[in-house]
Parts: structure tokens; C-alpha cells; sequence
């Protein structure tokens, strides 16, 4: 069944130049436009099935919140149409309905209210919202004294105080503390297990990966990418630093997935090795087995420096390490075209079972946002295996001592 059905969607607001030309086309409407339309969101059609997990990116003024609120009926859309099936639970702006003068408990049997259920049904509830929120005798307080944090604790307890068929939720779990993000997404998945559909915006890559089960991709109102959420961050992670014209390719791997490459090729990559503690070079390595990576680029065009960065990943896309020549205080200057230059990354392999891939970079400053020279994903994708360990669980092995006393 088709929870959330977008349908040619498109918002388009008005601009004047001035104030007495919006005056001038109130009182006499027909005779002139003195307006011009600017379109923040243009023929956007997708669809997200019952107790899927869809999530939304892009870079600020793409699109993204006036989608959630077209979606939830504050905003009408100038094109196209919106279908859903079920009731939906919207968590849009910080506190957004909070009245600043009343308390909070006021204000959770107000919203409760908005969200159709009765004010004997809010009442009954008011034990276990008071109980998630973990806000303290706040809630007899006036919600203008609240923080940012508190506000947000309050507004996600009511609003998934009743499992909703579809849950919208755009960045507002951002301003809360770890504690209460670690909470909050473990009720989201709880409710995900009982079969509520989620559209959630965000620009944590880790909250997007591990929740979504496929990710939209918005630019400029339009829709970009469509796909696994890792495939469409990379290309996301790639967009950020095209601002300055860097080409975004998308390239099969030889194991069938799809690697984001992205540059303006003053330096380029030309090889990537995975070696051994025998200097052999492999696809798998032993847990805790020391390995060496060796990344070798050539300089097209003079550069005044050069960063080189390596990131390992696991299956799902979610950073384990990583480490650039810039904080470890070894940037490359003055760079003449034809020069070759090396990186060698030495470690102890102290990871769990499984398979891990390899994102390179080569860029100026901090980042790859400043200069992108070269960024690829999945440009290295090996194994690691458990020989000679004790079994243990997650994606990390800790050298470590297990005692137990008895008394």
C-alpha cells in the first residue's frame, strides 16, 4: 500500500520589486502582473510505501521543509498533489502550535487536541509524556522560559505519544542533547517495527543511513537522486563541493555497486593499493592484522597545496575512521604539474567481521568543500575476517583483558 503519494508537485511564491507594486495589483487585478514567480519546488513526483523509512536531503533552500509542509496541509501547493493514507504525526519547526504564555502541560493537551484525539484521551496520556520528555516540573512552567532543547523534548513526546501511521519530522531532533536523540530514534524505530511510514529531513548522515531505507536527493526545488540512502549521500557529500563547477560522475565497481566521483582534476588519483604486514597485496584482512594502504596521485595543474585523506566505511556507509594529511600537519605546497605524489596509511586492522569500504580524497584546506581535487567512494571495497580472536560482536575489536572474581 502507498502511504505518502507526491504527485508533480510545485510551490511557487510571488516577488515584487517593491510594496506599491503588490498594492497595485490588489486593487486592480487583471490589468497587470507586477510579479514575478519564484519556484522553490517544481515537478517533484515520488511515492514512499507503508512502513518505509524515506529521507530527504539537500543543502539549505532546496526545498526540503516546504515539501514536509505542503505534505502536512500549513502550506498549498501551486502544482501537482499530495495523497496520504492514515493519520500523520508532523514534527515541522521547534514548537511550532507551543503557545509561549501557557505551560507545557496546556500546551500537550492543546496539541493533542490539533492531533485529533479527545481531551479525556489527552489527559490519559499525560503520565507517558511526561515520563518520555523528562522535562521535570517544566511542564507546569510557561513554555517561553523552555530551551530550544526542552521544546523539542516536549513537542516529539506529544507528537508520537500515539503511534502514527506516518511520522514527519524535519531537523528538530537536531537541538536536543545525545541522550534524548538516542531516544527518540529508538521510539522511531520501534514505531517503524509496528508499520508507521517516516519522512524524515536531516543532515545527519548516520541518523539517514541507519534509519531510511532510500533517500531523496532535492537541489534548487528539484528532485536529484532517488536511492539506498549510502549511494545518495555520496552523491550529496559530491554536490557540496560542485559549487565551483567539479564534475559529479556516478561509476559501476566490478562487485555491482555504484561509486560517486567528484573533482575539478588538478590532482587525480591514479592508484590504490591494500597491503598486507607482507607488503602482499589483498581483499581481506585478518581482525587486528596490520595493514598498509598505499594512494598514489598525479598533479595535472599546479596547486598551491595539497590535502590527501582516507575514510574506511562499513556495509552501511557509516564512517569508521578517517584521517587527512591536514591534522596530521602534513600538507603538500606548491605543486608543479607532472609531479607524483604518494600516501601511505599504515594501521592495525581492529575491526569486526564483515566488509568495509575505502573513500579517498584529495583536496586543499580542512575538507573536500574548500578545493575538491579528487573525491571517490567505494574506491577500495575489502573483508575482514575473525582468526585467531574470541568472538565479539560490532564493527570494532578492542585489545582487551576479561576478568571475572569470585567472592
Amino acid at each position: 500500500m502507498i502511504a505518502i503519494a507526491v504527485q508533480g508537485l510545485g510551490k511557487a511564491y510571488q516577488q515584487y520589486d517593491n510594496r506599491w507594486h503588490r498594492l497595485w495589483e490588489w486593487l486592480w487585478p487583471g490589468a497587470q502582473k507586477w510579479h514575478r514567480l519564484n519556484w522553490v519546488l517544481q515537478d517533484l513526483s515520488f511515492e514512499v510505501k507503508a512502513g518505509e523509512a524515506v529521507g530527504i536531503i539537500g543543502v539549505n533552500g532546496a526545498g526540503k521543509s516546504t515539501l514536509l509542509k505542503i505534505i502536512t496541509g500549513t502550506t498549498q501547493a501551486s502544482t501537482g498533489h499530495v495523497q496520504l493514507q492514515g493519520r500523520v504525526s508532523a514534527l515541522l519547526e521547534l514548537g511550532m502550535g507551543f503557545h509561549p504564555d501557557f505551560t507545557g502541560r496546556q500546551n500537550v493537551i492543546m496539541a493533542a487536541q490539533l492531533m485529533g484525539l479527545s481531551t479525556e484521551d489527552a489527559w490519559a496520556l499525560m503520565p507517558d509524556i511526561e515520563a518520555f520528555a523528562e522535562i521535570g516540573p517544566y511542564i507546569d512552567s510557561p513554555v517561553r522560559i523552555y530551551s530550544s532543547g526542552m521544546q523539542m523534548r516536549l513537542a516529539f513526546s506529544v507528537a508520537t505519544a500515539v503511534r502514527p501511521d506516518i511520522l514527519i519530522v524535519d531537523e528538530a531532533l537536531s537541538v536536543g542533547d545525545a541522550y534524548f536523540q538516542h531516544k527518540s530514534f529508538e521510539r522511531i524505530r520501534q514505531y517503524q517495527k509496528s508499520g508507521t511510514t517516516l519522512l524524515l529531513v536531516s543532515h545527519d548522515k548516520a541518523a539517514i543511513q541507519s534509519i531510511c531505507n532510500r533517500a531523496i536527493l532535492l537541489n534548487q526545488g528539484c528532485k536529484v537522486m532517488e536511492g539506498e540512502p549510502e549511494l545518495v549521500m555520496n552523491h550529496y557529500n559530491a554536490m557540496l563541493a560542485d559549487a565551483k563547477g567539479d564534475s559529479i560522475q556516478l561509476r559501476a565497481t566490478p562487485s555491482g555497486l555504484t561509486s560517486t566521483h567528484s573533482g575539478t582534476g588538478e590532482v587525480v588519483i591514479q592508484q590504490l593499493k591494500l597491503l598486507n604486514q607482507d607488503g602482499a597485496h589483498v581483499e581481506t584482512l585478518r581482525t587486528g592484522e596490520k595493514a598498509r594502504m598505499q594512494l598514489v596521485a598525479q598533479v595535472k595543474q599546479a596547486v598551491a597545496e595539497l590535502v590527501m585523506g582516507v575514510m574506511l566505511k562499513d556495509r552501511l556507509g557509516q564512517v569508521v575512521f578517517g584521517v587527512n594529511t591536514f591534522h596530521s600537519h602534513q600538507v603538500l605546497t606548491d605543486l608543479k604539474p607532472g609531479q607524483t605524489v604518494a600516501l601511505e596509511f599504515e594501521f592495525d586492522a581492529n575491526l569486526g567481521p564483515g566488509h568495509y569500504s575505502v573513500t579517498v580524497a584529495l583536496h586543499a584546506g580542512a575538507n573536500h568543500v574548500q578545493s575538491n581535487y579528487d573525491w571517490r567512494d567505494l574506491a577500495l571495497m575489502f573483508e575482514v575476517i575473525n582468526v585467531g580472536k574470541e568472538e565479539f560482536v560490532g564493527v570494532s575489536w578492542l585489545p582487551h583483558t576479561l576478568r571475572t572474581r569470585h567472592e
